[in-house]
């Protein structure tokens, strides 16, 4: 009966680590997809890739940022309500290429977080 009982309290507490573990958190990620390079004056697209382990309305990517050089230009919201399309998809970001470009990106679980910014530079000739 106490062999039981141990074997039964380990087994909780395990279930419960594992539970609150942020290590084994859907963290919402980005990967940013545009030019190394633009000609001044150009326009360019830049993608970003948001992935998050299903999209439900009590867990979902919450909000999604893209900032060109240290400012926040466009950020992207989302709720129960108006949830992203899939796991997996794209956005979309057009802006004149008139100097060199540091742009970053983020995303976030409305419950775990995030895994953090992605960053490209496009140098401008």
């Amino acid at each position: 009966m106490k062999r039981k009982n141990t074997i039964a309290g380990l087994i909780t507490l395990f279930v419960f680590i594992l539970a609150t573990s942020n290590s084994f958190a859907n963290k919402t990620s980005v990967k940013i997809t545009a030019p190394e390079k633009a000609e001044k004056g150009t326009e360019i697209t830049v993608k970003i890739e948001v992935n998050h382990m299903g999209n439900s309305s009590s867990h979902h990517t919450d909000w999604v940022w893209i900032k060109v050089n240290g400012e926040e230009i466009k950020k992207w919201e989302y709720t129960k309500k108006s949830l992203p399309e899939n796991q997996t998809f794209i956005l979309e970001f057009k802006i004149k290429a008139e100097a060199t470009l540091e742009i970053s990106a983020e995303g976030h679980c409305n419950r775990h977080g995030s895994k953090g910014e992605d960053k490209v530079t496009v140098q401008v000739e």
